[in-house]
């Protein structure tokens, strides 16, 4: 005679498969992503738009994006960009929004980037809202992460004027009266 399994073994038993059934009910194809590169091209932007440098990312469920570096840094794409060492921004479908962390030097002034956006991937341009203008670049600009440089010269001008050292030091100018 067949034995009924316990009450104990039967909730159990029901835990493992709903367990088991939560995490395939993702698209099993669809690999999560492993790093924001990966993120990014997922939600339909270039990889390159961040640098190689990041450390650590996080997102949650609303989408805001929180891109964690070692230390503030500048890289190039058309021209000099600098990543603070957090970059904030609402993560949509072919859109950054709100950005924070994020500038770009216009005629030797840094000016923050307050949008990145998509609209047409068939156009292969991409919009950046400087706050005073719009400036379209190409997507192929982005296609990989750029290297971020975290100083010239031994120490590097922040867009907020301040200057970061790394460490070393440096002679400053001596008055001579």
């Amino acid at each position: 005679m067949a034995t009924k399994p316990k009450p104990s073994s039967l909730g159990i038993l029901g835990f493992l498969l709903l367990s088991i059934l939560s995490l395939s009910a993702s698209d099993p194809d669809v690999p999560p992503p492993s790093s924001i590169h990966d993120l990014l091209r997922s939600k339909g932007l270039p990889a390159g738009l961040l640098p190689k440098a990041v450390r650590s990312y996080t997102i949650d469920e609303s989408g805001r994006l929180e891109v964690f570096l070692d230390r503030p840094c500048l890289a190039k794409f058309e021209t000099r960009v600098f990543f603070d060492r957090v970059v904030r921004a609402n993560l949509s479908y072919a859109a950054l929004t709100d950005l924070v962390g994020l500038s770009q030097e216009e005629l030797f002034l840094w000016l923050p980037v307050k949008d990145i956006i998509v609209d047409d991937p068939g156009s292969g341009l991409i919009l950046f809202d400087i706050v005073v203008a719009h400036k379209q670049l190409s997507l192929s600009l982005f296609d990989n992460p750029p290297d971020c440089k975290p100083e010239e010269d031994g120490a590097l001008i922040l867009p907020s004027g301040l200057l970061w050292n790394s460490g070393r030091k440096e002679k400053g100018f001596v008055s001579e009266r």
